[in-house]
């Protein structure tokens, strides 16, 4: 399985979640997205999106909001905590959108997921309450973010027995 993982306002290429997916699926692309330009994030995804293929692309808050903003085709989404008030236009989400987020989350409240699911009319299954705090860096949610990856894509994966995690 590949992984198009786009990290969150702040955040590097290399963090604990694409590290984590990383041990778990073939390949993991993480590129650099700036800060400073919205657009140029979207812009840089996309080209990433395009080179690469990925079978499910995953958006860490503002990185989710990214995703939501590109073209990507019928290429499942697992959005975590994503921060689409913030930034971008898109108030939708395509089916199949999986949405994890803290219902403690302190930079992106639980509703904006809620609202979010509404709004594209997906399942309320569609999101998943896991973790803490807004860094879902924990280990049930860095699991949860995988099984979801798992459950959107066709293939089974690298065969890593995930539950030891």
């Amino acid at each position: 399985m590949k992984i198009l993982f786009l990290h969150g306002w702040t955040s590097v290429p290399g963090g604990l979640k694409p590290t984590f997916l990383a041990r778990h699926v073939e390949t993991v692309e993480n590129p650099a997205l700036p800060d400073s330009d919205f657009d140029e994030a979207v812009s840089i995804a996309t080209n990433a999106y395009r080179t690469h293929y990925p079978d499910v692309i995953v958006g860490s808050s503002r990185g989710g909001a990214v995703a939501m903003n590109m073209s990507s085709g019928d290429t499942p989404l697992v959005l975590m905590c994503p921060a689409w008030k913030l930034w971008g236009t898109a108030r939708t989400v395509k089916p199949g959108t999986q949405i994890l987020h803290a219902r403690r989350d302190e930079v992106v409240p639980f509703s904006d997921s809620q609202e979010l699911i509404d709004n594209s009319a997906l399942p309320t299954s569609a999101l998943i309450e896991t973790g803490t705090d807004h860094r879902l860096a924990d280990s049930e949610s860095l699991l949860a973010m995988l099984n979801a990856c798992l459950r959107l894509t066709p293939r089974t994966g690298s065969g890593t027995d995930t539950t030891r995690e």
